[in-house]
């Protein structure tokens, strides 16, 4: 079933401010709230749902992506974008959109028993080069990282101060009733976690440092300062929490023949005078390999070949970019002295004379065709 638009989940215009799409967000949340819709799977799906895009849209670096490219441009991207949510993670993260750590326990009045599963990860940034080749059809890479990892022999349990809530509640008579207010937990800092085995050299989150070699997957399409995550790839949580993503800047490597322009990929095609004037086959390079095309007699400088179908593939699925080639007639700087007679009789020939009002189109004319 295909993903509906993350704006309409929301119910909000692509111009939204984080304002709007918290308050919205927040109005989705309660009403599919699961502890309101008790063994409903629909209702879930739709929690889950506005969830996945409110972490999106908050996100500049997200949203921007996703105006760009789509659902398409989220495919391995950390967090709930990339497929990878539960519940927890949910209650963990968007606390704040009900002002409390845990917001469904103060919001419904603590009819609910979920507890928290420690603070989440910080994420880690890497920046990946990519060849022009890689990024067209995509590649796979393994990569070192160093992230934060619970040391083997640790251990966790539920805090015994907020009983793993991760919260301190307190009731107060009034005269309206009784009141419930909830505070972070000063014991383990609101993770519902504290450390019970723990050996000797390793601090008081239980983590350390540990050099790790990741696979990572890139699909064919991706762009310069695009930005790809891999959830739960990041720093492990402090007391048992949930990781953080590794987030994956591209970089895209100058190729030495071919430029890219969006999914149109640009060659500059050399000439020599008579090949321009009589007309020949040359190989030119693509993304797929070398193709031999046939220049016309008569081609002039300026002139703009094209190769459909010969770019790169959109990374949203609709289709791949063409192959623009630029005619460049090349001029020597210095002939010999038979070359120079035989120019000297070409050059009162009437075929030689330019023709004023009769040339071929202007280079901004024929750039038109293609946009």
């Amino acid at each position: 079933m295909a993903k509906r638009d993350y704006y309409e989940v929301l119910g909000v215009g692509k111009s939204a401010t984080k304002d709007e799409l918290k308050k919205a967000y927040r109005k989705i949340a309660i009403k599919y709230h699961p502890d309101k819709n008790p063994d409903n799977p629909e209702a879930e799906e739709r929690f889950k749902e506005a969830a996945e895009a409110y972490e999106i849209l908050n996100d500049d670096q997200k949203r921007q992506q996703y105006d760009r490219f789509g659902h398409e441009g989220m495919r391995g991207a950390g967090g709930f974008g990339g497929g990878g949510m539960s519940m927890d993670d949910i209650f963990s993260q968007f606390g704040d959109i009900f002002g409390g750590h845990n917001p469904f326990e103060s919001f419904f009045g603590g009819g609910s028993t979920r507890r928290t599963s420690g603070r989440r990860g910080s994420n880690l940034r890497i920046k990946v080069k990519l060849t022009l080749d890689e990024i067209a059809h995509g590649t796979e890479k393994k990569i070192k990282v160093n992230r934060l990892v619970v040391a083997e022999g640790v251990s966790y349990k539920n805090c015994p101060t907020c009983g793993g809530t991760g919260q301190m509640r307190k009731v107060v008579n009034t005269m309206l009733g009784q009141m419930v207010s909830a505070s972070t937990c000063h014991t383990c800092n609101g993770s519902g976690k504290i450390i019970d085995k723990r050996p000797p050299g390793v601090d008081s989150s239980g983590l350390l440092q540990k050099e790790e070699i990741i696979d990572i997957k890139i699909p064919g399409g991706v762009g310069d300062g695009m930005q790809l995550s891999m959830s739960g790839k990041g720093n492990h949580g402090p007391s048992g929490g949930p990781a953080g993503d590794l987030l994956i800047l591209i970089e895209e490597k100058p190729d030495e023949l071919l430029q890219r322009d969006g999914n149109n990929v640009v060659y500059d095609l050399h000439l020599n005078f008579v090949d321009a004037v009589l007309g020949t086959s040359v190989e030119v390079p693509t993304i797929d390999g070398k193709v031999k095309i046939k220049i016309e007699p008569g081609t002039q400088s300026g002139r703009i070949l094209r190769l459909r179908g010969k770019g790169i593939q959109d990374i949203n699925g609709y289709g791949a970019g063409d192959q623009l080639i630029h005619v460049n007639i090349w001029t020597p700087k210095q002939v010999s002295r038979e070359e120079e007679a035989l120019l000297e009789k070409l050059r009162n020939s009437p075929n030689f004379a330019p023709k004023p009002g009769k040339q071929d189109r202007s280079f901004f004319d024929r750039m038109k065709e293609f946009f």
